[in-house]
Order: C-alpha cells, then sequence, then structure tokens
C-alpha cells in the first residue's frame, strides 16, 4: 500500500487558536498523526493482456499484477517482483462446436526487448506463450477460452474469444498493380479495397522493399512501412484504403540510406498489410482512447472475468494478419507488373526520386535508359 505523508498539525493550531483555549489546545497536539492514508484497502488486481492470431504460431497472454508497497511507486515500478505473482498456471483451450478439442498450457518466457525508457522495469518482461504449427493452426471455426490460476488459486481469471478470420484484399489477384502518375508528375491515387471477414476494426499498411548497392551483384535490403489508416468496420463488408502517389515518393526519398558509396537501387516488393481486430478489442481500445470531454470521466472495460474479492484488468481478444506480397518481377508471369511503366519511369528519373539511382530490371523497360537486368 502506497502511504503519503503530510504534516497537518501546524495547520489545526492555527485553527484551534482562534476557539479553544491553552489547556485544550495543547491535548489535542498530544494526538496529532502525522501519516494518512488515501489509498484505503488494497484489492489485488491482475492485468492480463492477450492476442490470438490465426495467421501466427507463438501466441503470448502477459499476466502481471498491479503493484502495491510503501514508499515511492515509481521506484515499486521498477521492481520485477512487485509486477509478477508468485504463482501463475494458465491453459487455452479450444471448443469446436460446443466439444473440447484441444488445450495447450501456457509456458513463461523471458523477453529482453522492453523499453527501457518507460516506467516499469526494462528491458526485461516475463510473458507467457504456447505454441500451434502451420499443419494445424488456430481454427477459424472454435472458440478460444483463457483460464489463469494466480498463487495457487487465491485468484481466478477467465476469458474467451472467437477468432478473426477470412480477411482478403483486391491485390489477391495477380492482375493488380499500383498506379502512381498518370503522366510524369502528375500523381494519381490508388485504391485498395480489404474484405473485414468477422473483424470490427481494420488496419492497413504497406511494406516496401528494395535493395541498395555499393557493388554489382552485392545489395542490402531495405524497407519501410507505409501506413494507410486504422478504421471501425462492420463484419463481412468492404473497405477501402487509399495509396497517394506523391507519397510513396516521398516516403521513399525518405527512406534511403544516406551513403554516397551507393551507386544503384532497385525495387524488390511491396507487401500489403491487412491487420483485422475482434469486437473485444474494438471496445477495449474505443474505451481507451483519448477522452475528448473537458470532464475526463470514462468508463472502463475487459471482457475477462474473476473470482469475488478481487479485480482484473485488460482484455482477451483476436486479431489476424493477412498479408499479399506483390514482387516487382513476378517468377510465375514476367509480362505481370507490380508497378506500372509510368511510376517505374517516375521512380528512376522524376523530380523526387530521379537522382537516387533506381533503375529497373523488369524486361518492360529493356529499351528505356534506366534498364538494369
Amino acid at each position: 500500500m502506497i502511504i503519503f505523508e503530510t504534516n497537518i498539525c501546524g495547520i489545526m493550531k492555527q485553527f484551534l487558536n482562534f476557539f479553544l483555549s491553552f489547556l485544550v489546545l495543547s491535548q489535542l497536539l498530544t494526538s496529532c498523526n502525522e501519516k494518512i492514508d488515501l489509498i484505503g484497502n488494497f484489492e489485488e488486481t491482475a492485468v492480463v493482456y492477450g492476442l490470438l492470431d490465426q495467421s501466427d504460431s507463438i501466441h503470448i497472454i502477459k499476466i502481471n499484477r498491479a503493484f502495491i508497497g510503501p514508499g515511492n511507486a515509481l521506484e515499486i515500478s521498477q521492481i520485477a517482483d512487485s509486477n509478477e505473482f508468485q504463482q501463475v498456471d494458465a491453459t487455452i483451450s479450444e471448443y469446436i462446436n460446443g466439444s473440447l478439442a484441444r488445450e495447450w498450457t501456457l509456458v513463461d518466457t523471458l523477453m529482453e526487448n522492453k523499453d527501457p525508457n518507460g516506467v516499469f522495469y526494462a528491458p526485461y518482461q516475463k510473458m507467457y506463450y504456447f505454441k500451434t504449427n502451420s499443419t494445424e493452426p488456430l481454427n477459424p471455426d472454435g472458440i478460444y477460452k483463457l483460464h489463469i490460476s494466480l498463487n495457487g488459486g487465491d485468484i481466478i481469471v477467465d476469458g474467451e474469444t472467437e477468432i478473426v478470420s477470412n480477411i482478403s484484399t483486391s491485390a489477391d489477384g495477380q492482375s493488380f498493380r499500383f498506379d502512381f502518375v498518370d503522366n510524369p508528375g502528375v500523381y494519381v491515387s490508388k485504391g485498395i479495397s480489404v474484405f473485414a471477414g468477422n473483424s470490427h476494426i481494420l488496419n492497413a499498411t504497406l511494406e516496401v522493399n528494395f535493395h541498395e548497392y555499393t557493388s554489382p551483384g552485392v545489395g542490402v535490403l531495405k524497407s519501410f512501412k507505409w501506413n494507410l489508416g486504422e478504421t471501425e468496420v462492420a463484419p463481412n463488408t468492404n473497405q477501402t484504403f487509399t495509396t497517394n502517389g506523391k507519397t510513396f515518393y516521398e516516403l521513399v526519398l525518405a527512406n534511403v540510406t544516406n551513403n554516397p558509396l551507393i551507386n544503384q537501387r532497385k525495387l524488390y516488393s511491396i507487401k500489403i498489410i491487412a491487420t483485422g481486430g475482434g469486437e473485444d478489442l474494438y471496445n477495449y481500445m474505443t474505451v481507451n482512447a483519448p477522452s475528448s470531454s473537458l470532464a475526463q470521466s470514462k468508463p472502463t472495460y475487459t471482457n475477462l472475468t474473476v473470482n469475488e474479492n478481487h479485480a482484473v484488468i485488460g482484455v482477451f481478444s483476436s486479431k489476424y494478419t493477412y498479408i499479399v506480397e506483390k514482387h516487382f518481377i513476378n517468377t510465375s508471369n514476367p509480362i505481370l507488373r507490380m508497378l506500372a511503366t509510368k511510376s517505374v519511369a517516375e521512380l528512376c528519373t522524376g523530380p523526387i526520386t530521379g537522382n537516387l539511382f533506381f533503375c529497373s530490371q523488369h524486361i518492360g523497360e529493356a529499351a528505356t535508359s534506366f534498364y538494369c537486368p
């Protein structure tokens, strides 16, 4: 429990001098207590966050406790033991049509990637996980139940989620290509349609990959992410995300390596990454978004349950990451193009990126000055 200390005796003295005799005042002074408990009784609280992803094989659940102790809260937050339960036993159970199909016991692991500039202890943090394999991933028709027993059953936390699935994009077909210019210097936008499946929130991101060369045949792969946006969606509907042509070339310029020894660059691929989130995840994100009200009064949300006399915060839900990679050279059909010829010419010779040594290895540019097989 965190105790705050303050001296109230001086304030009492000034106030009572106006009304009480010296005798009464002296009696009061002998009973002054300088410690005030501003928190009250502490309610043991579990902190649980977990997102299952059918497209992944390692599924991680974060299980912590709300820390408690006397003294400086910022100092306590740097102590791992203050943020962790002594004993954690957790399982994930898969139910298909109401029947138990599979069950996994979560295993703890120590991760080393936590930002050391935060309030809580770092860079190590304990996580709990289970694995699936590529031949038997999470079932899109399954219901997954999380059961956590903490400190030998003192605290019991339960949650369940369905699996987000069935996301697709208009870029799935081989004929899809990006068009960023209509004519030299005249930039256009390209829409990418994403089918939401059973998700309630969608994010679309492009990952642009290219090679940089300092000598022939010795290239280093570079990449950058282009976030196209995130939005609420209704399940089984389509959402269009727009790519702006000028933005593409400006991002390329901003993300090349500043190395004067680089004398050639080649575009390699563009990944379309669509990520959908479940209804409980969407509700949790909505409730915890920054408040626009001056009152700053916000509700709380969790889809987790806990036994009596304890509390839980967090969410157990699902997301799905769907990736389509369009290569600059389609090995199965070289005639097909990821990027239109005019857009390639703009990359290699245009006013924004024309001095970055980009060239084209596509047979369609064989007759141009920027062809480099």
